[in-house]
């Protein structure tokens, strides 16, 4: 039974392409931490959708999208993209479930490691994926747009 003023929040796979439209709104109204691109339009989320549907996962309260995680493998590691919370709706352990999702979805398709990206001045990410035991590592990101 929920705490009084705790959100009952169901997860889910993500439905393309009717939660599109209000995921990308979860996703402009996140903060800092989200950074939106060319990957993140409706041809490339279609594209992802395909590949593995099962790592694309919505948090929903009553009716809306409040919370949702992407992640990846490619048989040998995992990724986990836009963790994201809608700001009401932080503190209620929403992100916690959602990344225990994904992370429980991952370890049962073989992954043995997984990473992520946080910007470096975002604190509360940083606590936040630390407090449930992601290491920082002592690499270097690099990146280069294909298209």
């Amino acid at each position: 039974m929920n705490e009084p003023g705790t959100p009952v929040v169901q997860l889910r796979t993500f439905r393309f392409p009717e939660d599109y439209d209000a995921l990308r709104e979860l996703w402009a109204s996140s903060g800092p931490g989200v950074h939106l691109g060319r990957s993140d339009e409706p041809a490339e989320i279609a594209k992802k959708v395909q590949r593995d549907p099962d790592l694309f996962l919505i948090a929903e309260a009553e009716g809306q999208i409040i919370g949702a995680v992407i992640a990846g493998f490619d048989g040998r590691r995992g990724m986990v993209y836009h963790l994201a919370v809608a700001e009401q709706y932080r503190r209620f352990g929403i992100g916690t479930a959602l990344m225990e999702e994904i992370e429980s979805r991952l370890r049962s398709k073989g992954c043995l490691k997984s990473y992520l990206l946080v910007v470096k001045d975002n604190e509360p990410a940083i606590r936040f994926y630390e407090d449930r035991g992601w290491e920082c590592m002592d690499i270097l990101p690099y990146g280069k747009e294909l298209v």
